[in-house]
């Protein structure tokens, strides 16, 4: 008899509704880009196209790697943008635009949104890896932003590789400054040699990454704006501007016109509308590049990653270079914006 009363309560067991296994496993992504311009399909060989898409994948299978194996974001951003550092494709390390003078001032920033924390760097000359000098200005010394010869004794300081300014030149940013000086001459321009001429303003990398633990980290490296003058700094090592993470609400790398992204507090303003009004990333992003910024006249996009992995990759111009790779490593490689 306890037999039979043993098996019927077994059975009633079984029938009842068993809750479903929580999800355990844990989210995470990245998202990078290579600058934003006038970047059209009749201006771009297939070869060319092939290259771009070929080291964006790269990039972030880099960063990807790190993060599935239970890396931090701030080493996948760090170890993500080396690589776009390292192409000489992008405004950024090796593909450096050069100044008026013809020479290189490189400038980045990098912000953990754990706690807070940020550094930057602006105007170098020989610091191989400016991204990796802004998270030592971060991590070992007790200020935000350092500059110029300052900021290359204490990239020296901390065993950072320099090499000679020489490192940085390429044939096509010597032919490109010689360019931009011919149509500053000019009085008049046709509407695609003024697209040209603005497309010397663009031009940064950026990553943005959210890790298993949680954490958001974002990252911006660049060469600035071609033929620039005066030791001109743009948007990219302003924390604010061009880079902002917190983990309360998103991570954001900007690129395009710094001065326009400057004056909107661009990173943060996206960080701001999320948390103080609710908002989605992809609606903030929206709001601040195509009605704030480009309500001023100024171009240029974003990407960013929030606390759920959500992301966004908002422009105002005809291209971004842009990859995403999310916690099941889906990569989507992008140039054109119909894309």
């Amino acid at each position: 008899m306890k037999k039979i009363v043993l098996l019927v309560a077994l059975t009633l067991i079984s029938c009842q509704p068993q809750p479903e296994k929580e999800n355990k496993t844990p989210n995470f992504g990245i998202v990078i880009h290579g600058g934003a311009g006038t970047i059209l399909r009749k201006n771009m060989t297939p070869e060319m196209e092939a290259q771009y898409r070929e080291t964006l994948a790269l990039a972030i299978q880099t960063g990807h790697a790190i993060l599935k194996a239970g890396g931090s974001s701030q080493e996948a951003v760090e170890k993500t943008i080396h690589v776009m550092e390292d192409s000489p494709l992008f405004n950024a390390g090796k593909g450096a635009v050069l100044t008026a003078d013809e020479t290189i001032e490189l400038d980045a920033s990098f912000m953990n949104g754990a706690t807070l924390d940020a550094g930057a760097i602006a105007g170098v000359q020989t610091i191989k890896h400016p991204i990796s000098a802004a998270i030592a200005v971060m991590e070992d010394s007790p200020h935000v932003m350092l500059s110029g010869k300052g900021a290359e004794a204490f990239a020296a300081s901390q065993g950072l590789e320099l090499v000679s300014p020489e490192y940085f030149y390429t044939e096509r940013r010597i032919n490109a400054l010689k360019r931009v000086k011919e149509k500053e001459q000019q009085t008049a321009f046709t509407p695609q040699e003024w697209e040209d001429f603005k497309n010397q303003k663009f031009g940064t990398v950026g990553c943005v990454a959210l890790d298993q633990a949680g954490n958001l980290a974002a990252g911006t490296s660049t060469g600035g704006m071609t033929n620039k003058r005066w030791n001109r700094i743009g948007d990219a090592p302003i924390i604010g501007a061009g880079t902002y993470a917190n983990n309360a609400s998103c991570a954001i790398s900007a690129t395009g016109w710094g001065e326009f992204f400057i004056r909107s507090v661009v990173a943060h303003d996206i960080a701001a509308l999320m948390e103080y009004k609710n908002l989605s990333i992809q609606e903030a992003a929206r709001i601040v590049i195509h009605e704030k910024v480009a309500k001023l006249g100024g171009d240029g996009g974003i990407v960013g990653i929030d606390k759920q992995g959500n992301i966004a990759m908002e422009m105002n111009t005809a291209g971004m270079y842009r990859a995403h790779m999310d916690a099941q490593g889906n990569l989507t490689v992008k140039i054109y914006k119909d894309e």
